[in-house]
Formats: structure tokens, C-alpha cells, sequence
């Protein structure tokens, strides 16, 4: 087979999206993994390049599912060689406006997709990752500065990022390159309703560009993490939001 078997979670839109198209352009063969959306998966399927593309379809906070899934994307591409965790939910829980069953829900909610969802897809996925493997978590600029309205959002980032970091230690010696991005705002379906006026004009100039990420700008830092030649780069997460933040 050519080019490499890369899955990428959370895979039919956004972010997940343009990193199943950029994989695709390069030559590589992709796994698109959605939760609920084998419409758009199915055409995501039809307008990628080249060819020995799949889709598999798992609630990731269920790790059987998650088991399940990875188990089929790697059959369908012959192992996989780099995994990108993109899958995620960003709720609305300030915490002096929620019920104490609210809160405990969105927490529990973000944490398993998160956070658990991501880790337990990169364990399912080490068995079919060869020398040479890299996995790149999605994070979030939350992760640093907060996320004062959906604070398990945050938390489940900045988990994301010592995820990483511990898991970038622990499979250097076979090989595996464990890396991260954190974008701020990107436009997406996630934030349609955030960038509208008056509230996008106040997100749009948190950054000196004046604008928020494109989805296509995210996929380049990926597809660099994701090359033979940034095994250097393991334990790295790159800020991309547009020197809106800085840590």
C-alpha cells in the first residue's frame, strides 16, 4: 500500500475535516471516524484524493466503541501510522448558573470524550502503530487561559496537554512521536454561533489579525507534527491563535 494509514477522529466536519483532506492530498490513506454523521462522512469519503480510504463510526466515550473502531479503521488500512485526536464537545456550564446535576454532567460529558475518549483511543491504537508512529491531540488555548463558561472545556484540554507530554515520554523508545496543537478560535461549525455579531466582532479582535483560524491553517501544523522528520518536535504543543494569547 502507499503513502501511510492515518486516522483522524471527530473526522466529517471542522478541523477533523481538513486534516482527513490534507492526509488525503499528500497520498496518504485515512480513516474518517464520526459519531453520528455517516451522511457527511460519506461525502467526505467521495471528495477525498487518491484512494484505500474508510469510515468508521464509534461514540468515543464509550471504550468498547472506541476499541471497536480503531480496530476497524486499522483492518481497513493495513495499521496505522499516525492517529489524530480531534473528536471533542465544547458545552456552556458557568458554574453559578447551572443545577449541581447540570454541572455534574457537563462534566462528566466532557471528560469522557475529552480527555478519556482520547486516551483510550491512542491505547487501542498502539498495537497497530509500527517505529515511526505519531499521534497529534487537537487542544485548545483554553487549556492555558481558561474557559470561564465552560470550565470542564479547559480542564479537559489542559489534561490533553499532560497527556501528551507523559505519553511523548513514554513511547519515545518505540519510536513514537506524541505531539499537540492548541488553536484558539477557529471557524467551524463548533462556532458558528460565537462568531456572530456582537460577540464575533469581539473574537475576531482578540487577535492583531483581526480574524480567527481557518480550519486549513490547523491542518498544516498537523500535517508537520505528523512528518517523518518532527520526531524532534515530541512533547510539543504549538500555539496557533494568531498571537491572541501568550504563554
Amino acid at each position: 500500500m502507499s503513502g501511510r494509514g492515518v486516522l483522524v477522529t471527530g473526522a466529517s466536519r471542522g478541523i477533523g475535516r481538513a486534516v482527513a483532506t490534507a492526509f488525503a492530498e499528500r497520498g496518504d490513506r485515512v480513516a474518517i471516524h464520526h459519531r453520528g454523521s455517516p451522511a457527511l462522512a460519506s461525502g467526505l469519503l467521495d471528495e477525498l484524493s487518491g484512494e484505500g480510504h474508510a469510515a468508521v463510526q464509534a461514540d468515543l466515550a464509550d471504550p468498547e466503541a472506541v476499541r471497536r473502531a480503531v480496530d476497524e479503521a486499522a483492518g481497513a488500512l493495513g495499521g496505522i501510522d499516525v492517529l489524530v485526536n480531534n473528536a471533542g464537545v465544547f458545552l456552556h456550564h458557568p458554574v453559578t448558573d447551572v443545577t449541581y446535576e447540570e454541572w455534574q454532567a457537563a462534566w462528566r460529558k466532557t471528560l469522557d470524550l475529552n480527555l478519556m475518549g482520547a486516551a483510550n483511543t491512542i491505547w487501542c491504537a498502539l498495537p497497530h502503530m509500527r517505529e515511526g508512529g505519531r499521534v497529534v491531540n487537537v487542544s485548545s488555548r483554553g487549556a492555558f487561559r481558561g474557559e470561564p463558561d465552560s470550565p470542564a472545556y479547559g480542564a479537559s484540554k489542559a489534561g490533553l496537554n499532560a497527556l501528551t507530554q507523559s505519553l511523548a515520554a513514554a513511547l519515545a523508545p518505540r519510536g513514537i512521536a506524541v505531539t499537540a496543537v492548541a488553536p484558539g478560535f477557529v471557524e467551524t461549525d463548533m462556532t458558528t454561533e460565537h462568531l456572530r455579531p456582537p460577540r464575533g466582532d469581539e473574537i475576531r479582535a482578540q487577535s492583531p489579525f483581526g480574524r480567527v483560524a481557518r480550519p486549513a491553517e490547523i491542518a498544516a501544523a498537523v500535517l508537520y507534527l505528523a512528518a517523518p522528520e518532527a520526531e524532534w518536535a515530541s512533547g510539543t504543543v504549538i500555539d496557533l491563535n494568531g498571537a491572541s494569547y501568550f504563554r
